[in-house]
């Protein structure tokens, strides 16, 4: 699944094409992955004036003063495709499908813009949604989500206020709850904690004042260095414009079991938490 800095790249680049374009079509074959039933109606006529993201959710602001929220989840993918034909823009989940041919068999969302031109919401399983929302329930939905790196709720006194809240909780599992900290995934709470010297498995309990604070600035370290990759490049991931991230060179430990630590020489070791494959460097990380 995306992550902060990929969902990021990914807005971004979307703003760039697709601002104040009005809708005058939905065609829409997922109904149970949309909201709300008269989805494609409310949207014909409406203009999209803005691209957010809170979190992994993109939030598209609407002319009508509603939002239109996509969320990926693991096989989501947006294309663009511009009034001649030929897409602009890919990202997300790397759909091996010929683009060329779209609308192909995951296309489930299509949207048609008074220029002809189109955004293609695909998804081989159907994990992602799209919903429409007004402003009370866009709130509801983002205070549902814990403080987010890069954002000014992100301060050491709120991480360590969440750290000692759920104080038995081991690290990764803390850091992958979206209700505690928002953002972040797999890949970047493994690095963030090699980068802090801190093996994943530990509760939060047990760190002390120092061991925090590095994990704290860690956390927006690695994130503002896979924000200038323009993210990870794996079999799940690729920008708005069908680029893989820039990031893999940099990662420490994340997809790399059983390889030799890059800063110390000693084999990296692998284990579970949460259900989610981990891995860390046992003289790195203490």
């Amino acid at each position: 699944m995306p992550e902060l800095p990929e969902v990021e790249t990914i807005r971004k680049d979307l703003a760039d094409l697709i601002l104040n374009k009005k809708i005058i079509k939905v065609d829409v074959d997922i109904p149970k992955n949309v909201e709300p039933k008269n989805f494609a109606k409310k949207l014909e006529g409406i203009k999209i004036k803005k691209i957010k993201r809170r979190a992994k959710l993109l939030i598209f602001e609407l002319s009508d003063k509603s939002f239109l929220l996509i969320h990926l989840k693991m096989t989501g993918q947006l294309v663009y495709r511009n009034k001649d034909g030929e897409v602009d823009a890919v990202g997300g989940h790397p759909i091996k499908d010929d683009l060329k041919k779209l609308p192909n068999k995951f296309s489930h969302v299509i949207f048609t813009f008074a220029d002809k031109s189109n955004l293609f919401y695909n998804d081989v399983r159907k994990f992602g949604y799209l919903k429409i929302v007004g402003k009370d329930k866009l709130i509801q939905l983002s205070n549902k989500y814990g403080i987010e790196p890069k954002t000014a709720d992100f301060t050491l006194k709120n991480f360590s206020e969440v750290l000692k809240k759920k104080n038995k909780l081991k690290i990764k599992q803390l850091l992958l709850d979206q209700s505690l900290v928002a953002g972040l995934g797999n890949i970047y709470t493994d690095e963030a904690c090699f980068m802090a010297g801190v093996r994943p498995m530990r509760t939060a309990g047990s760190l002390a004042t120092k061991e925090i604070q590095k994990l704290y600035k860690a956390i927006s370290k690695v994130l503002e260095v896979a924000l200038k990759k323009r993210g990870t490049s794996s079999e799940n991931y690729v920008d708005a414009y069908g680029r893989k991230g820039n990031m893999v060179p940099y990662l420490k430990v994340y997809g790399r079991a059983k390889d030799d630590c890059k800063k110390c020489g000693v084999k990296l070791e692998t284990l579970r938490i949460s259900g989610r494959t981990s891995n860390y460097c046992p003289n790195c990380q203490k």
